[in-house]
């Protein structure tokens, strides 16, 4: 790497002004470049006849060690996190395209269950670290036996979900196996040239969607959010490799011991996990009105969703916010009312199965995603549904008729 000037300078001082370090002076109407060049690149942006070259040596990394993509099997009370379901539908998708094998690294205690049952996803190989100290999820523990199988087998790609352990997982391994991270994801690919993981993510409140990319290190590594992904379909006979992992947790320092362990007690279901979701937006007009949602996503045994503008004006509480900067969810039936469809909104949601839109306003975008919509007062609307439903028509039928 080095920096020089061409035969086209005309001594004009511009790159002077600019060097930040003064590493630039004119001796006979040319610019020299001093031994405190640092080579930020300032003098070589602003020089008007392109005079000043800076020579970079473009280092190749050699990752070819570095094969296969890992998904991470978070667990609680031995059940499987349905984020991993996902990882592992979008993960062997990867590994496809890569013509590399997916695996699963299963941390837990007696879980043999859970690896056969992953197996039947198409999973190629799990990891499987049977320790009673792993029965709960503690950052020291799990953070060491992630970062021991990696340095172990390099795996090019490792996956987390975004859930509050991968939260808190997938930054303290990447550190400790000194890697990038890119949180929050909404789409993984991979570049047909290059064969390196494409990882894309929201950014600066949801405005743009930025695409990340890690050429310099070894595994790629991401935490996705659950919902964006679709779940892996389960194959008879399919044909994996359970591998017994044996690691001395002796050697782990912990600075956290797990006491106990408090269940909180919900009075409704969670949306992530909800097969049917009935979101009202600003349409709604108060938190009062939002009794109507209510009674609407009772009747259909379903949760309640909101939109940021809901949330924002303080009628429900964030927890119950779809999009960006809420949840990302992918129920069977999503029901839209007084949404008008904006695009941190949609992002959160349009993954549904079934997405039925009411709206006053005709030109909503939130039609142009939508596989019924109802165009009229939701306070007329949603009333007539309720009464539908009750007398046991179902919601796609209610929909339906109104369409018609």
């Amino acid at each position: 790497m080095g920096i020089f000037v061409t035969e086209e300078c005309t001594g004009c001082k511009l790159c002077i002004r600019s060097c930040p370090f003064a590493a630039i002076e004119i001796k006979d109407n040319q610019a020299v470049i001093l031994d405190n060049c640092t080579l930020c690149g300032s003098c070589e942006s602003v020089c008007p006849v392109q005079a000043i070259k800076i020579e970079k040596e473009e280092k190749t990394k050699d990752f070819s060690d570095y094969k296969n993509v890992w998904v991470f099997g978070e667990q609680r009370e031995g059940d499987l996190n349905s984020v991993v379901h996902e990882l592992v539908g979008q993960g062997r998708r990867l590994a496809n395209k890569l013509k590399e094998n997916l695996s699963v690294i299963l941390p837990g205690y007696q879980n043999i269950a859970q690896a056969k049952e992953l197996i039947n996803y198409g999973v190629d190989k799990v990891y499987l670290i049977d320790k009673k100290e792993l029965a709960e999820y503690n950052d020291e523990y799990y953070t060491y036996v992630m970062a021991e199988l990696i340095k172990k087998y390099n795996p090019s790609i490792v996956l987390m979900g975004a859930t509050t352990i991968g939260r808190s997982l997938g930054p303290r391994v990447a550190a400790r196996i000194k890697t990038g991270l890119t949180a929050d994801c909404t789409s993984l690919d991979i570049d047909d040239k290059s064969k390196i993981l494409l990882q894309t993510r929201p950014a600066f409140g949801g405005n743009i969607m930025a695409t990340i990319v890690c050429k310099n290190h070894r595994p790629q590594m991401a935490t996705v959010r659950p919902g964006v992904m679709k779940a892996a379909e389960k194959r008879e006979n399919y044909e994996g490799i359970i591998s017994k992992e044996d690691l001395d947790l002796s050697k782990v320092i912990l600075k956290t011991e797990v006491i106990d362990i408090v269940r909180e007690i919900e009075d409704s279901i969670n949306i992530a996990e909800a097969d049917i979701i009935v979101s009202g937006g600003r349409g709604v007009g108060s938190g009062e009105n939002f009794n109507l949602i209510r009674e609407l996503a009772d009747t259909l045994g379903g949760a309640v969703g909101a939109s940021r503008a809901a949330v924002d004006s303080g009628w429900i509480s964030h927890d119950h916010q779809v999009g960006q900067t809420g949840t990302t969810v992918a129920p069977r039936i999503y029901i839209a009312c007084g949404i008008s469809g904006a695009v941190q909104h949609l992002v959160g949601m349009k993954s549904s199965d079934i997405i039925i839109a009411i709206n006053k306003d005709p030109g909503a975008s939130i039609f142009n995603y939508a596989t019924y919509g109802l165009v009229g007062d939701l306070f007329k609307i949603i009333p007539l549904l309720i009464e539908q439903l009750k007398s046991g028509a179902t919601i796609k039928e209610s929909a339906a008729s109104f369409e018609k």
